[in-house]
């Protein structure tokens, strides 16, 4: 994509290279300034973006520039503004929340790097307009949420060598994880999950890593995920770095790995919100958000026609709940979003108040609807992690109710409700 700027390049020496590669993109204008101009730089301009070309001297003015960027996002447009700053080790940039870079990176690379997080600016931008447009028109909208993406990501960590602990523990601290301790494990979990971000940890040889790799960068899907390679791999990343921008490798512990890697993440999980918000504004607020399925009003409304539907036509119906004991709003939308990809092209869902579940399977007897349902929970049980890490994986409790003749949809709601689990 052509980059539009303004953009602020920041660095005490000049950085030709950087400026040079950010030219050649079609970035215009470029303003350049120091360490301690920079923030009166960054309040007299409205960049798309910040390039730090060198690791910040200190705290003091990492800490004047952070303060400078949140005054702008207040009295500028509110859209995301990406940060990339390079790094001195393996861990992050001074700068606070700033997506931390090698200081050796290739300049070509920072600029497919800056390009990839320009799309969620992009986005963001689209999603705002929209939600103006819409709201000014009376429509009754579901809201951006503003919490930190953080708090909803999922990071999938492969590897089966002696550093998998102590990076579970690590990583399992800051987001939701879903171990892999094989690439085929991988393989599935990339298919079902939403993964905000991948670790490749170590036990694993170069060439099984390579074919993961070169999975990743075959598959459009991935080609943004931010992917980290923990280890002795030194020229394993190399020939994939094009296709992946967000790829890197780290040859520190855990601690550090996480601590360059998480502003990645955040990145990641705010662009998949917004795609979900921009679908949710496409559906005219008919789709939650915060899952990808229907919302409250749209699925009782939707429920109400399909009974109608299923009692003119003669054909089944059948409503399944799941609900998951100890389970909170997290894990909730974790199995939401996973029921949203498992159901089929002709069933629709939604999740309730209480983090349950309800799943209706158009012209389905109870018998079909039992596997189907049947399926979809050892699918939850066998990838969703409980909030408290001792008990291990967590069981979906299902409960099925058909379609009868004399029923309305109170009626079968409330069996479904209190009728006995049924797998």
């Amino acid at each position: 994509m052509a980059l539009q700027g303004p953009f602020a390049v920041i660095a005490d020496t000049p950085a030709p290279d950087v400026v040079e590669a950010l030219r050649a993109a079609g970035a215009y204008p470029i303003v350049e300034s120091g360490w301690t101009d920079a923030p009166a730089a960054l309040t007299s301009i409205e960049p798309e973006a910040v390039v730090a070309a060198e690791p910040c001297p200190d705290q003091p003015r990492a800490n004047a520039i952070a303060k400078a960027l949140a005054a702008h996002r207040v009295k500028g447009s509110g859209f995301y503004m990406p940060v990339l700053a390079r790094a001195r080790d393996d861990g992050a940039s001074l700068v606070p929340d700033a997506l931390a870079i090698a200081a050796n990176m290739p300049p070509e690379r920072i600029v497919g790097r800056l390009s990839a997080a320009l799309r969620i600016r992009t986005l963001h931008g689209t999603v705002m307009r929209r939600i103006g447009t819409l709201t000014s028109r009376g429509e009754q909208l579901p809201e951006l949420p503003a919490s930190d993406p953080l708090d909803e990501a999922t990071v999938l960590i492969a590897g089966r060598g002696r550093t998998y602990p102590a990076l579970s523990v690590a990583v399992g601290e800051q987001v939701g994880l879903v171990g892999a301790l094989s690439v085929e494990s991988a393989a599935r979990a990339l298919n079902v999950r939403d993964i905000d971000g991948m670790v490749i940890g170590d036990g694993f040889a170069p060439r099984v890593v390579e074919a993961l790799l070169t999975v990743l960068a075959e598959d459009v899907r991935f080609r943004e995920l931010p992917v980290i390679v923990l280890g002795s791999h030194p020229g394993v990343i190399e020939p994939f770095a094009a296709h992946l921008a967000n790829l890197d490798r780290i040859s520190e512990g855990p601690q550090r790995l996480v601590e360059r890697f998480l502003p990645y993440v955040r990145q990641h999980a705010f662009g998949q919100r917004l795609k979900r918000m921009l679908k949710s504004l496409d559906a005219k607020g008919m789709i939650d958000p915060d899952t990808g399925l229907l919302g409250h009003e749209a699925f009782w409304r939707d429920l109400n026609r399909a009974v109608g539907d299923a009692e003119k036509r003669g054909v089944g119906l059948t409503i399944a709940r799941f609900c998951f004991d100890g389970g909170d709003r997290r894990l909730s939308l974790d199995a939401a979003r996973l029921v949203g990809r498992l159901m089929r092209q002709v069933d629709f869902a939604c999740r309730e108040a209480d983090n349950s579940i309800f799943a209706v399977f158009t012209e389905t007897d109870l018998r079909a609807a039992h596997v189907v349902a049947r399926r979809i929970a050892i699918v939850l049980k066998n990838t969703m992690l409980a909030p408290d890490r001792r008990r291990g994986k967590i069981d979906a409790a299902v409960t099925l109710a058909t379609l009868k003749p004399t029923d309305s949809v109170d009626s079968l709601i409330a069996r479904v409700v209190g009728e006995v689990a049924a797998g």
